[in-house]
């Protein structure tokens, strides 16, 4: 019993420590942007909690940065990319996992090779070809959101975690469906999708977060600053030669709340998705 209990406290001991450190960088943030301005954030030895707590820093960042616009913005990239993710990544998924034609299993392979080819590595080519069909912010805003939305609109991780899911449910039910006269269409949306619901949430949470999050490319393509999004605009507070590293603390705690709200409200679906994502190859 006492070995039990020391492998089980050891065990919890040592996930709380990783837990801690994982959590240590967002913590130290929170620290940053409730520190006033009398308050030195590079004092060396650090300290972590504030002297004087402030809410300033969260305000001021507020009225500093149009905020609102730019919560818009990056809610209608991740959402529209999120949306289209499921779409098409379902629908290349359900012919690899339910059909049978010449050269699946190579097109699979092909597919999942390109899962090792960072996006640093094509970012050019699709810069240009974003640039060729007109949708960069110069076009206009429908033309800047596109430009942000089509080249994240479908991954090689989301056909294979649909593709995984498929192969989880039972041939004979599509048999039964196809039998009372329902098309391959009609499977997809009315028998396969709603069975395969954890893993779509899973997919949802993975390309919400990344969308969400996503620097790199809207700060390259975008160059209007009504389409900033997030990321892009509380980078917009550092300066050439100053920033104000509190209100970017600020900026970056506002910016991770939705994501937060986001997995709350999908966790209940995150455990059982990965794993039916997980139960079959």
């Amino acid at each position: 019993m006492t070995k039990k209990f020391l492998k089980g406290f050891s065990c919890h001991l040592f996930l709380i420590l990783i837990s801690f450190l994982s959590l240590f960088p967002l913590l130290w943030l929170l620290s940053t942007a409730l520190k006033g301005i009398d308050e030195n954030i590079f004092q060396y030895p650090p300290y972590f909690i504030p002297k004087n707590l402030t809410f300033e820093n969260f305000t001021g960042v507020w009225k500093k940065i149009p905020f609102l616009l730019y919560f818009l913005n990056s809610f209608i990239v991740a959402g529209f990319t999120v949306i289209l993710n499921l779409i098409f990544s379902s629908l290349a998924a359900y012919p690899l996992a339910r059909m049978n034609f010449k050269g699946k299993n190579f097109i699979f392979t092909l597919i999942l090779v390109t899962i090792m080819i960072p996006f640093q590595a094509i970012m050019l080519p699709v810069y240009l070809l974003v640039l060729k069909l007109h949708l960069v912010d110069s076009y206009g805003l429908t033309a800047g959101y596109l430009g942000l939305i089509l080249p994240f609109a479908v991954n090689a991780f989301g056909i294979f975690l649909m593709r995984q899911a498929f192969l989880t449910i039972p041939k004979e039910m599509e048999e039964a469906a196809f039998i009372d006269g329902c098309s391959i269409l009609n499977i997809w949306f009315k028998i396969l999708l709603p069975m395969t619901a954890p893993t779509l949430a899973v997919l949802a949470i993975f390309t919400f977060i990344g969308s969400w999050g996503e620097f790199l490319w809207p700060s390259i393509v975008l160059t209007n600053k009504d389409l900033y999004t997030l990321p892009v605009g509380v980078n917009d507070l550092q300066g050439m030669f100053s920033a104000n590293w509190r209100y970017i603390a600020a900026g970056s705690i506002i910016s991770i709340i939705p994501i937060i709200i986001f997995f709350i409200c999908m966790q209940k679906y995150f455990v059982s998705g990965n794993s039916e994502g997980a139960i079959k190859g």
